[in-house]
């Protein structure tokens, strides 16, 4: 992928977009320079777009599964078909696994309980809430552009433009 040098070796400027991108999908907004922003966008739009297109293609599946008695029971599970699972392992091998963070006064336990279902928070977060947020703009005629650039002007010390860039 053709991008800016940003100043940095290879190594390190991937793992800083990758970080950027993370944090923006994960908490809707970024505070950032400019060039990093634009970099991160182009990223960002892409990985959105993939969990767009791919979010819906899931079956339910009964399965037969043995409970603590020895019975066998009869569970509905929702299972991807390959074309999600794919899309999740390629948009998985650029973003971080960030976990989800414990409240304040929270016990252990509540924490454990709250995020037992949630193995990828990230994951969830774009196929669960950000996907199905976009595909219903794009029913409404409106194509891409899932994030905006605010700029907030110089920062101090260096006088390097900075924007807010946020999903839409």
């Amino acid at each position: 992928m053709a991008n800016r040098k940003l100043g940095k070796p290879t190594d390190q400027r991937v793992a800083m977009l990758r970080n950027l991108t993370t944090a923006l999908i994960f908490n809707g907004k970024i505070v950032t320079t400019e060039t990093r922003a634009k970099e991160v966008r182009s990223i960002a739009e892409k990985i959105i777009t993939l969990a767009v297109r791919e979010y819906k293609n899931s079956e339910t599946v009964e399965k037969e599964v043995m409970n603590d008695k020895g019975q066998v029971e009869k569970v509905e599970k929702v299972q991807d078909l390959p074309s999600k699972l794919h899309a999740r392992r390629q948009i998985m091998a650029y973003l971080y696994d960030v976990p989800e963070l414990k409240k304040k006064k929270e016990s252990k336990s509540e924490y454990k309980e709250r995020t037992k279902d949630k193995a990828h928070p990230v994951m969830e977060k774009l196929f669960r809430e950000i996907a199905p947020k976009y595909d219903a703009r794009i029913q409404e005629g409106k194509k891409g552009g899932y994030t905006r650039m605010v700029k907030l002007g110089a920062r101090r010390g260096d006088a390097a433009p900075m924007v807010v860039l946020e999903l839409i």
